[in-house]
């Protein structure tokens, strides 16, 4: 296991996220955390937004227990609270093909927010099969498969406080 980005880095990161969230809603924020891999992310994420921020969890899938996306989207578990008029952020781990972010952004939109806008921990630009609008990107990576800090293999490595890369088996 080869550590691409240290703890330290990923918290001096999520520090400027959480004040460029602040500067762009300055009245507060609707946080929608996509699960599981966004948890830590997120709880990370709401600490160091100053002011007033609201959480909220989406579960959806897309790979099942494999290392490659499906193609196919399907929600698992949908929101508790409206999000009428709210200025609305999506937090997502990692941003691979965008087709689960953009079946998230079609979804939520249709709900009414104010603004809706992306927060991701890492984004794979080589990997995207749709464009997909991403407004605050912690880093953006090679095409690696990458665990730690919420993202994990086989329900594994969640709980590093890095992310690091691994060769799962096939």
């Amino acid at each position: 296991m080869q550590v691409l980005i240290s703890a330290e880095q990923i918290q001096a990161r999520v520090r400027e996220l959480a004040a460029e969230i602040h500067r762009d809603h300055p009245d507060g924020v609707h946080l929608i955390a996509v699960l599981k891999g966004a948890f830590v992310f997120l709880s990370d994420l709401a600490r160091a937004i100053p002011g007033s921020c609201s959480l909220d969890f989406m579960a959806v899938s897309s790979y099942g227990s494999s290392t490659k996306s499906s193609g196919q989207v399907q929600l698992l578990k949908d929101l508790e609270s409206g999000l009428e008029g709210r200025d609305v952020i999506i937090v997502e781990d990692i941003v691979d093909t965008g087709l689960t972010l953009a079946y998230m952004q079609q979804i939520l939109q249709a709900r009414s927010p104010r603004r809706l806008r992306t927060a991701c921990l890492l984004s794979k630009p080589s990997r995207r099969k749709v464009d997909v609008p991403v407004d605050y990107i912690g880093f953006e990576i090679e095409d690696k498969f990458v665990v730690g800090y919420g993202l994990d293999y086989a329900e594994r490595y969640r709980n590093l406080p890095h992310i690091a890369v691994i060769d799962p088996p096939l």
